[in-house]
């Protein structure tokens, strides 16, 4: 049986992709998620103790490793050769259909010896997002793109009406359904592979300024509890 870590963003393309790999047998033995000096996740700007409380929520373990994007290759190989001597030896990614995304993976797992792993890779975005919600997952929009998307869409359950209001959206700006092109970033926050589940308590919506203007729902309180 393979042992892998899961490439982890706390979004349900990694999340879905972690569970295709457990549903084929496949050991995740643990989470990989990189954050900033801010102590935010590189992909989303969320706290990152909200990807450890997914953890805790999962049962599985989470690596956190502190990068810039200049460093995310070089942090990337240092931890996937730490893994290794822990028997380590595949890693699962949740891409979708960007090449550049899947040429990188392939690179970097080859130059530290690792299997790559793309559970999602090729599938058709619309179907990867109707047998997420269908799978019984829950997530949330957490960063939206702000000439693309209104302050109301964070907080959305990503749901059947999510996935309707997303078509108009493709239709009409040609937004890609899962956002695989950062239009909008999730928080998975049960699922099949919850043990427990996260609620939010608190958050707030917070227009932030980067590469492009986005909003941000910044979370500030949560708890894991028991599924009912």
């Amino acid at each position: 049986m393979s042992r892998v870590v899961a490439s982890w963003s706390g979004g349900k393309e990694s999340c879905f992709a972690c569970y295709k790999a457990m549903l084929d047998g496949i050991e995740v033995s643990h989470l990989l998620n990189f954050v900033s000096k801010e102590e935010r996740c590189m992909s989303h700007g969320l706290d990152s103790k909200l990807m450890v409380a997914q953890s805790q929520a999962i049962e599985i373990p989470i690596i956190q490793r502190e990068v810039t994007w200049d460093t995310y290759e070089e942090g990337f190989k240092a931890t996937m050769m730490e893994l290794k001597q822990m028997g380590v030896n595949g890693a699962v990614f949740g891409d979708i259909d960007i090449q550049e995304h899947k040429n990188w993976v392939n690179r970097v797992c080859r130059e530290v010896g690792v299997i790559p792993m793309e559970p999602l890779w090729g599938l058709d975005p619309e179907n990867i997002l109707t047998d997420f919600i269908n799978e019984g997952f829950e997530a949330v929009a957490v960063n939206v793109k702000a000439d693309l998307f209104g302050e109301e869409w964070l907080g959305r359950k990503v749901d059947r009406s999510f996935l309707e209001d997303l078509r108009k959206l493709h239709s009409k700006h040609n937004v890609h359904i899962c956002g695989e092109l950062g239009e909008y970033h999730t928080l998975v926050i049960d699922g099949p592979i919850f043990k427990r589940r996260i609620k939010i308590l608190d958050s707030k919506r917070v227009l932030k300024e980067g590469y492009w203007k986005f909003w941000l729902l910044d979370i500030s309180r949560y708890r894991i509890e028991e599924k009912s």
